[in-house]
């Protein structure tokens, strides 16, 4: 069995500058997202993560994750564990900011992220994310982010009840983007992107901004891979612009959670009952092939030309080995052609 250190090829990111490996970690169980993780566990995720990823780790943060606790968590693991600026790369997703705590719970996303101390507000505009960018830094101390992204402009633009406010709303995020232009003219960053659930918001910003990266959320999964996700990959991948596939799981859906887009199954929908049709098809064949559902959905994430990493969140230090063999282990030709002849997949050329 080959190291995972030799297998974590390093490739060229787009238009950063950056060479990166096939898999980032997100952070936001450093964050406390849906539950406590106790100090010990998040210092165990973080040494994991870097014993297992030389010679570069990266990770994907945001101010939003906890209210800056996940990137107060990393900036003081970094302090404690001295380590080369050019041994980490940090993508950051701007767009929410630190604020006190002035009731019982957060007043942003109710319920999602437990045990924090903190409130936090969105700004997304061309002070608004000047003034994330600086007060993140504070967060992460001596390591500044070299990537940094807005953070879910779809659910900002979503929030409009008009034409003409959505048309302000598309302003202020242009002004967002006119900002983060200004940090990488003046070196602060090596590349700007964007994060976000709707591929279709990315592409609408792609067509006004010049983007180094983006992040597809939740969007290019092995269930869900429409052909105009897939032609408009193919378009970022010929103006070379790097491509971060995230939340490749849907939810969860696909490995046995009964979420999917971010809310609970409903067993009296029929689409939801497609999709649990659709699931007890796939987990047949990762039965008659004994291959894990997880490490189908991270590879065939990775199969889509253009796409340089999947990102995955590690709620546990014992998946770090596991996701990272996923990324790298190919799996059977005649698995995937097996999900093809079943049409759980479209019959794709690339995999």
């Amino acid at each position: 069995m080959r190291q995972l250190t030799d297998m974590m090829k390093l490739q060229p990111f787009g238009n950063t500058g950056l060479d990166f490996p096939p898999l980032v970690f997100g952070s936001s169980a450093l964050g406390n997202l849906f539950k406590v993780y106790s100090q010990e566990v998040k210092n165990a995720i973080l040494e994991e993560s870097f014993k297992h990823t030389e010679p570069l780790t990266v990770f994907d943060t945001a101010g939003k994750y906890g209210a800056g606790l996940a990137l107060e968590v990393l900036g003081n693991f970094l302090k404690s564990h001295p380590m080369p600026k050019e041994r980490l790369v940090i993508s950051n997703k701007l767009g929410w900011v630190r604020t006190p705590l002035k009731t019982k719970e957060p007043t942003f996303e109710p319920g999602i992220w437990k045990g924090i101390q903190h409130d936090a507000v969105q700004k997304i505009s061309y002070e608004g994310i000047l003034e994330c960018f600086e007060k993140d830094n504070q967060l992460l101390g001596q390591h500044v982010p070299q990537l940094v992204s807005v953070h879910d402009p779809d659910e900002y633009l979503d929030q409009a009840r008009t034409e003409r406010e959505k048309n302000k709303r598309f302003g202020d995020v242009l002004g967002a983007y006119k900002a983060l232009a200004e940090l990488k003219s003046r070196g602060l960053v090596a590349g700007i992107g964007v994060g976000a659930k709707k591929w279709e918001t990315i592409r609408e910003i792609y067509d006004h901004v010049k983007l180094d990266y983006v992040m597809v959320a939740n969007s290019l999964t092995l269930i869900s891979h429409p052909t105009a996700l897939l032609d408009f990959i193919h378009r970022l991948r010929m103006d070379n612009v790097g491509i971060i596939n995230a939340a490749v799981f849907q939810s969860g859906f696909l490995v046995g959670e009964d979420y999917y887009d971010y809310r609970p199954i409903d067993y009296s929908d029929s689409q939801d009952l497609e999709r649990l049709a659709w699931r007890k098809s796939f987990f047949g064949v990762c039965k008659q092939y004994e291959v894990d559902p997880d490490h189908a959905c991270i590879q065939f994430a990775l199969s889509v030309p253009g796409v340089n990493s999947v990102a995955l969140s590690i709620t546990d230090p014992s998946l770090i080995v596991k996701n990272l063999r996923s990324a790298t282990e190919k799996l059977p030709q005649a698995f995937w052609d097996e999900l093809k002849s079943k049409g759980i997949i479209q019959k794709l050329d690339f995999i």
